[in-house]
């Protein structure tokens, strides 16, 4: 894929983003209203895309264990690789350290990701199983961390049960093992359900980056004010995780051809828009957060055409 054809394949990417960061700008829709079409995007769209795609799927080429174990590894050398910057920048807090490996490892998948591999590849279905190990284990494992370092009422075993079960309990995840399981069981699903189901989530993509660029048209991008520190999550997020990602999985386990440009283009989208969320529910580097979550987003925006070329090469 030439760089001309991959400025064309992101053309309705930039168009939703874009419309959403102009009107913002221009206060036509005002940019608050972001959290409304972000909440219709995640809680409802995206997991309707998500089931009705999963449930048709074959599972056994969705599933490719050895794309998924390449994938984590890759995700559990970026975590050590995290901890351990955190470690020498002078961060020990476990729920700050926490914080940093969400935002150096974690992707953003339904608000990013989703509507990106629909545009370039027309499916979304290699993300299903890196969407599922990130929130049953890395978001596990972040949640674990945060509220092993949290005072609160109960034990820590009864708050780390509580946050696990919500995790596991999220639309995107529900809407997934809906799939997988009436998938495998061959379950009938009336088709008009099917039809329903497929007219919603068509709407994720444009709904989920419009939303995103309202968000960006408000708040805007102060990139003098980016310190040391988010420099480095955000270069190590879209540049050394997706580079990492390509030599564990080439080199390591032999992985080729699309699933090798599936794994590097999902370990190069931005950090998570959730990274916010826990960082305002456990009170730790609200700023910081919302500072990489932001410029995260704009450069991995403007990194994707470099990295559908390079896969494609």
């Amino acid at each position: 894929m030439g760089g001309a054809a991959a400025l064309e394949k992101l053309v309705p990417v930039l168009l939703a983003f874009g419309g959403g960061v102009l009107l913002a700008r221009r206060k036509t829709v005002p940019a608050d209203t972001s959290k409304a079409f972000s909440d219709y995007a995640f809680l409802f769209a995206v997991p309707c895309y998500l089931f009705g795609n999963i449930y048709a799927a074959d599972l056994g080429a969705l599933f490719d264990w050895r794309a998924i174990g390449g994938y984590a590894a890759a995700a559990a050398l970026a975590v050590l690789a995290v901890a351990l910057g955190a470690a020498a920048y002078g961060v020990r807090e476990p729920r700050a350290v926490a914080l940093r490996v969400m935002a150096g490892v974690q992707v953003n998948t339904a608000y990013f990701a989703v509507p990106v591999f629909i545009t370039v590849f027309g499916t979304a279905a290699p993300i299903f199983p890196v969407l599922l190990f990130q929130v049953c284990v890395l978001s596990l494992v972040v949640i674990a961390l945060m509220e092993l370092g949290r005072a609160g009422a109960g034990g820590p075993g009864t708050r780390l049960s509580r946050a696990l079960a919500a995790s596991l309990a999220t639309p995107l995840v529900l809407a997934c093992n809906a799939g997988i399981l009436l998938n495998l069981l061959s379950v009938h699903v009336p088709k008009v359900l099917l039809d329903g189901a497929a007219f919603v989530g068509d709407s994720a993509s444009p709904v989920a980056l419009f939303a995103l660029g309202l968000h960006l048209g408000g708040t805007g991008l102060d990139v003098r004010g980016t310190t040391r520190e988010e420099a480095a999550l955000i270069a190590f997020k879209c540049l050394a995780f997706p580079l990492l990602a390509w030599a564990v999985c080439a080199g390591l386990f032999g992985i080729r051809g699309p699933w090798l440009a599936y794994l590097v283009l999902i370990a190069a989208m931005p950090t998570p828009q959730n990274l916010f969320i826990f960082a305002q529910r456990y009170e730790i580097g609200v700023d910081l957060s919302a500072s990489v979550v932001i410029k995260s987003s704009v450069v991995s925006l403007l990194l994707l055409p470099v990295w559908l070329q390079a896969v494609a090469s």
